[in-house]
């Protein structure tokens, strides 16, 4: 009988159900056991998991980087994919290959390129990829300067800050008053120059901003699989415009992204976003981890978890290239299962603790159902004429 292949994934985003799910589907058939660990009881990845249990709480990250190779060596594991502590981690990747253990991330030093986007967008205009003018931000005169000069060349400026991940912080800027407009209809993005110049006079805070014209649609998210040895094996495009989504192999954001991978090293599942400025394509974020969105590319008969694993444990996948894009579609949300309020055991283990134990002989607090709404797919209707 085949071993099963043990797959560990730490404190991870909620679509993660689906990457567990794929891994599962794998077209070899091989078995594959889910180890899941996270801080909110209430993360579906935990209950989508074969086994799971709750990770200590505010570790530096060289006590996690200790735990975390603890729970490897207990546990057997072949693969670990990483989000929290992802830089630390990987600078300890050789000691996770002493345990046996591959570990799906990056260098660290790539890691920690990409985590300050303003140093990032420097080194990689560097190297001949296309980004955004953009200006680092660090107080009130800056930031009038470089949204003068933005506002000068006809864009709207928007900011965030170098070390934010997805969404946190993103603001554009208006120079509208503050009114009722801004109270009406949903919360928006949109914040008047006057309250972020007051705030910034106010505040004894440092602030560390990339402040640059708002990027126009289409965004295309570019999933790529790199090898060790700086291969890279997938590299696909997901596009979105508004609602509608779909997938381009179009080298005006393919080669960007394989520029990028090649260049900095970023090895395993990453994912290298772009957006149009003045009708060309320009980098808008490098994710050096898989993006919530992998799974999507189902819909063009890949399956790029599996391939990473595949990859991680020396059986080389080749090149990955949809013969046949998949339709465009729509994401809507789908509910998946939690575990009960009072942890129920599927096997006899014992419930987890945080203590030394013999290589294998890991436990598992597992799981049961209520309901939670991560993100799904579904084809777009055709529209009518």
């Amino acid at each position: 009988m085949v071993s099963p292949v043990r797959v560990w994934l730490n404190r991870t985003y909620a679509e993660n159900v689906f990457f567990i799910d794929q891994l599962r589907r794998n077209p070899q058939g091989r078995p594959v056991e889910i180890h899941a660990t996270h801080a909110d009881p209430d993360s579906p990845v935990l209950a989508a998991a074969d086994t799971s249990a709750p990770e200590p709480e505010n570790l530096s990250p060289a006590a996690y980087v200790e735990y975390a190779l603890d729970q490897c060596a207990r546990r057997g594991t072949d693969v670990f994919v990483p989000v929290l502590h992802q830089a630390a981690l990987a600078a300890h990747r050789e000691d996770f290959a002493a345990l046996g253990t591959a570990l799906l991330a990056p260098p660290a030093e790539a890691i920690g390129l990409f985590a300050d986007k303003a140093l990032a967008y420097e080194t990689v205009r560097r190297v001949g990829a296309p980004v955004p003018p953009w200006w680092r931000v660090r107080d009130e005169a800056q930031l009038l300067a470089a949204v003068d000069a933005i506002e000068a060349q006809g864009g709207k400026a928007c900011f965030k800050p170098t070390g934010g991940e997805g969404g946190v912080g993103f603001r554009i800027i208006t120079r509208a008053p503050f009114s009722m407009l801004h109270l009406t209809g949903f919360p928006s993005p949109y914040v008047p120059l006057e309250l972020v110049t007051r705030a910034l006079r106010r505040t004894e805070r440092s602030v560390d901003w990339l402040v640059m014209p708002r990027l126009d649609e289409p965004e295309v998210s570019v999933d790529c699989l790199t090898g060790p040895d700086g291969e890279v094996r997938l590299a696909v495009g997901r596009t979105k415009n508004g609602r509608r989504r779909g997938f381009t192999l179009d080298p005006a954001w393919i080669e960007p992204a394989r520029l990028i991978a090649r260049s900095f090293g970023l090895h395993w599942l990453t994912n290298i976003q772009f957006r149009m400025h003045a009708g060309e394509p320009v980098l808008m974020d490098v994710n050096t981890r898989p993006a919530g969105g992998l799974h999507q590319l189902s819909r063009c008969g890949l399956n790029a978890p599996w391939a990473a694993v595949r990859l991680a444990l020396g059986d080389d996948p080749g090149a990955l290239t949809p013969e046949l894009l998949g339709s465009d579609y729509a994401v809507v949300p789908g509910p998946r299962p939690l575990r009960p309020v009072l942890p129920q055991q599927r096997t006899p283990s014992p419930p987890p603790a945080y203590a030394p134990l013999p290589p294998g002989s890991g436990s598992a607090v597992d799981e049961g159902v209520l309901s939670v709404l991560p993100v799904g797919i579904a084809p777009r209707v055709a529209e009518l004429p």
